[in-house]
This record gives structure tokens, sequence and C-alpha cells, in this order.
């Protein structure tokens, strides 16, 4: 057997092996009885700091509301985002940047009748229910504080 027939047999054999040994953990990760409760609760924990992020990146960005002007700037900047992000398709950033305006808003509900006329369904769904998901956290994070605070 020459050189290059007995490195094709090995490699074989190691890519075997390690074929065989991915799939044996698969299995054995799979037939875990708490898989399914670990991949829920992993899943959980990342769609609430994802939340929380949004939570803080608005309270970061978000100005004075005592200042007029600037809350205005931050509205229609916000807006603008949003319609940016609409146009190349990104409904995350859309969704994301509309619900920043829809918070510093004045009348929000005129501004929900706009967007439920000009938005595509799909992300005025996303919208709405961004909305009722950063009520849900808000209210957490209040009582969170209010327990803190007895």
């Amino acid at each position: 057997m020459s050189a290059r027939s007995i490195a094709t047999v090995i490699a074989g054999v190691c890519g075997t092996v390690f074929v065989g040994y991915c799939i044996y953990f698969d299995h054995k990760r799979r037939s875990d009885p708490l898989y399914k409760q670990k991949i829920l609760e992993r899943r959980r924990k990342a769609k609430q700091q994802k939340q929380s992020e949004n939570l803080s990146d608005i309270k970061s960005r978000v100005p004075d509301l005592s200042d007029a002007a600037a809350v205005q700037k931050f509205f229609l900047e916000e807006v603008q985002l949003g319609e940016t992000y609409l146009t190349q398709g990104d409904y995350d950033n859309t969704v994301k940047h509309l619900t920043n305006a829809i918070a510093v808003c004045g009348q929000p509900q005129q501004l929900l009748q706009l967007f439920k006329s000009t938005l595509p369904p799909a992300v005025f769904q996303m919208l709405l229910d961004n909305l009722d998901q950063l009520k849900i956290v808000t209210e957490q994070k209040i009582a969170q504080e209010g327990e803190s605070l007895d």
C-alpha cells in the first residue's frame, strides 16, 4: 500500500469516528428528560434579556420629556428610521423604532391608527405585540423597584 492510500484510510476512519461521536452525544443530549425544559428556559431567558435590553436602550436614548423640542426631534428621527428600515425590509428594526416613537408620542392612539392604515398587517401586528411586551416588562420593572423599596 502506498502512503497516499494509508492516509486516505486513516482520514476515513477518523471521519467515521468523529461522526459516530457526534451522533452518540446528540442522542444522549436529546434523550435527557430535562432537555426540552432546558431549551425552553434558555429561550425564555434570552427573550427576557432582549426585552430588557430594548427597554434600557429606549431609556438611554429618550430625551428629557420636559423639553418639547428634543422630544419632537427624537420622535421624528425614530419615525424616519422606522420608515427607512421598512423600505429595506428589516421589520424587527422597523418595529423597534416605531415603538420608540409611540413611547414619546402625545397621542399614541391616533398614531397607531395611522400606522394601522399605512403599515403592512404583519408589521403592524408585530408592533402591537412589541407594545404589549414592553408594557409587561415595564410593569415587571415597576413591581421589582417597588419591592426593593419596601
